[in-house]
């Protein structure tokens, strides 16, 4: 009966231990979530400043194209 005892005591402990990590485990994976939407937020913000830059320039090429570089 003491065996019993020792050995239900001992596994209790264990679980214990092993909710104890899990809920840890479960926390980083929330923590690095959080991260990842964050840096896909800021990947398209990125993209789009990228899209107006690049608009804005092929309009400046546009309006270049038939000037002569000499004509200033």
């Amino acid at each position: 009966m003491i065996a019993r005892k020792a050995l239900t005591r001992r596994f209790e402990e264990v679980a214990e231990k092993h909710d104890r990590e899990f809920g840890i485990i479960n926390s980083d994976l929330t923590a690095v979530r959080l991260q990842i939407g964050n840096l896909d937020q800021r990947v398209e913000a990125l993209d789009k400043k990228i899209d107006r830059n690049q608009a804005q320039i092929i309009e400046l090429l546009t309006q270049l194209v038939g000037q002569r570089p000499d004509a200033g």
